[in-house]
């Protein structure tokens, strides 16, 4: 792949990352494969197909693009868009199977939540493996025989993606205030968006400071809001006794402003990291509960988990949740467990069915609604 190329498509659709970006299904030759060589699945959001394409360079293999609607992995996932149906249909269409003497597709971890092996299996014959987390780790993962590492099935958020949600959140909304300032303030433009540009890079790379506000409390959107908005305005007065500029007028709209941009960034700030479960969505506040009378302890529970929460002894055939408070209720577990021995349970002490996690998925306001594969 020309480098000069990817990045191009990196920047510009990390700049449009709110969007659906959807490419061609199919199947996909990288290298010069042959009936033996391993088989790949993702998703037909373009960047995330890219990345893969890029990790898979100097191998020998297929990549199986299924309809996830140009969303990407986790989120179709999680979403019903990338679900049973999807996975079969391009098994049985793009002509792997004509390709390949054996029947094991490898399928990112991430998807977890909308696509079921056994299913899969009853369906085509195919075996689903689930892959690493990230796209990077995939060479290591074919260089250790298909073996994944704890590290490679652990969702984080590093400095490179609180980067690129910077990005994501500051694009459009400097677009949509910057034609509001163009018609109504002019002059204001500019300054207007390397404040939210700033603002945007000030909240994301400050993340581990305040990570643990994020965690189920009741005040978190206050907390974070004043702390952002008092950071601000702390440089206000720094800059004015600097220069000893104290205008009220000066003072009032700089504060007005930036409260409204760190409203609109801090609304849903935990949504917009991989490590907590949006605040807007209800399950937050589920948890995941483990019935050890029906657990078995084979271990898919700890394959699929983004977070590391399970410790399974496949010996002992039992399985725990020492790091349960590290779960981001992303139901993996619940839809993965052949023995339907997790579940989540809500705040009032409900328990939502693992059937109804496997049938119904959420959409954009966080609901679960029926998803028909």
């Amino acid at each position: 792949m020309n480098f000069l190329k990817y990045i191009f498509t990196n920047v510009v659709e990390t700049l449009l990352r709110f969007f659906p970006m959807p490419r061609k299904t199919g199947l996909m030759e990288i290298g010069n494969p042959g009936p033996d060589s391993p088989v790949f699945l993702t998703g037909n959001y373009h960047l995330t197909v890219q990345r893969v394409k890029r990790a898979l360079d100097g191998q020998d293999c297929y990549l199986l693009i299924s309809n996830s609607r140009g969303i990407n992995v986790w989120c179709g996932a999680a979403g019903g868009h990338l679900n049973n149906h999807s996975v079969i249909s391009v098994l049985k269409t793009s002509g792997i199977e004509e390709r390949v003497h054996h029947r094991k597709v490898i399928a990112p971890q991430l998807a977890a939540s909308g696509i079921e092996p056994r299913v899969i299996r009853e369906k085509t014959g195919w075996k689903v493996i689930w892959g690493p987390v990230y796209a990077r780790d995939i060479p290591a993962f074919i260089k250790n025989q298909g073996e994944k590492t704890s590290e490679m099935r652990i969702v984080r958020f590093p400095l490179g993606q609180r980067i690129e949600v910077a990005v994501m959140w500051a694009f459009p909304l400097s677009l949509m205030v910057g034609l509001f300032s163009a018609l109504f303030w002019p002059r204001m433009n500019l300054p207007v968006n390397l404040l939210i540009w700033g603002i945007s890079f000030f909240i994301f790379l400050l993340f581990p400071l305040y990570a643990k506000w994020l965690l189920r409390r009741k005040f978190d959107f206050l907390r974070i809001l004043f702390f952002f908005w008092g950071i601000f305005l702390t440089g206000i007065l720094a800059y004015s006794l600097i220069f000893r500029f104290f205008e009220s007028g000066f003072w009032l709209r700089w504060s007005l402003a930036s409260l409204g941009i760190i409203v609109l960034l801090s609304i849903d700030l935990a949504g917009s990291t991989p490590v907590y479960k949006s605040g807007l969505h209800e399950e937050q506040r589920f948890h995941v509960h483990l019935d050890k009378e029906k657990c078995r302890g084979a271990g898919f529970c700890e394959q699929v988990c983004p977070r590391n929460c399970f410790d399974v002894d496949q010996k002992a055939h039992t399985a725990d949740m020492p790091a349960a408070s590290q779960c981001v209720q992303c139901g993996a577990c619940v839809v993965q467990c052949p023995f339907d021995a997790l579940f989540f349970k809500t705040a009032k002490g409900e328990i939502v069915a693992p059937d109804a996690v496997r049938k119904f998925k959420l959409n954009l306001m966080g609901r679960r609604a029926l998803k028909q594969d």
